[in-house]
This record gives structure tokens, C-alpha cells and sequence, in this order.
């Protein structure tokens, strides 16, 4: 990082936020792997706008879809070291699973990997 001047900054960089790097090391490793077509990151979740209420999403919506290049549907489930995959979450992924696709849920790159090579 550099200041207004040119000049380069040694900023320490922290992540608060641990699922959120995980989720870009994820898609990086799907989006750079053969098997793979495409994947998106689906933001999925709620808000209230004034008296509104606005659901992204469905419950249980995989954190990245994706098609493979064969044609099967992907879903990853992205996590942090700690996290756990909520009921409608695995419930999600099975169906994904028993349609045909590719589930599973992923914390790292190595999580991808594994699971795009069985």
C-alpha cells in the first residue's frame, strides 16, 4: 500500500474476519481448476430496508454455486477453522448430492481439492 505521496506504507494486515479469507482462497482454487466451469459467490442472508424485510438467497443456499465441466452442479459450503455447517445447510448439500452433483463443504483450498479428486 502506498500514501498519497508514492511512498510505501507498511501496514500490518489483520483478518477479522477468518471466513471471509477463507471464502477467497476457496473460489480462487475453483476458479483456477479444471473440473470446473464456473462458480459464483451467492450472497445469501436478510436485511430490513424501512418496513421492509428482503431475503438474498434461500435458506441453506451453499455460499458458492457452480457447474463443473462435465455438467454436474456445485455447491460449497465455505467456513471458518471453527465453524460447523447449520442443519439446512447439510440438508442443502445432500440434495445436491443426491441429484447428482458435487457438495461438500470447504475451509481451505486443500478442502477443494480433495473433494474435486474423488
Amino acid at each position: 500500500m502506498t500514501d498519497l505521496f508514492g511512498d510505501e506504507l507498511n501496514v500490518k494486515r489483520t483478518n477479522t474476519k477468518p471466513e471471509a479469507a477463507a471464502l477467497v482462497e476457496v473460489l480462487m482454487t475453483l476458479r483456477g481448476h479444471s473440473m470446473v466451469a464456473w462458480c459464483e459467490r451467492m450472497n445469501s442472508g436478510a436485511v430490513r430496508v424501512g418496513t421492509r424485510f428482503i431475503r438474498f438467497g434461500w435458506v441453506g443456499c451453499p455460499d458458492v454455486i457452480g457447474q463443473l465441466k462435465d455438467g454436474r452442479l456445485l455447491g460449497v459450503e465455505v467456513k471458518a477453522e471453527k465453524g460447523k455447517l447449520r442443519p439446512e445447510q447439510s440438508i442443502f448439500l445432500e440434495r445436491i448430492r443426491c441429484a447428482g452433483g458435487v457438495a461438500f463443504m470447504a475451509r481451505d483450498c486443500r478442502d477443494v481439492l480433495r473433494e474435486l479428486t474423488k
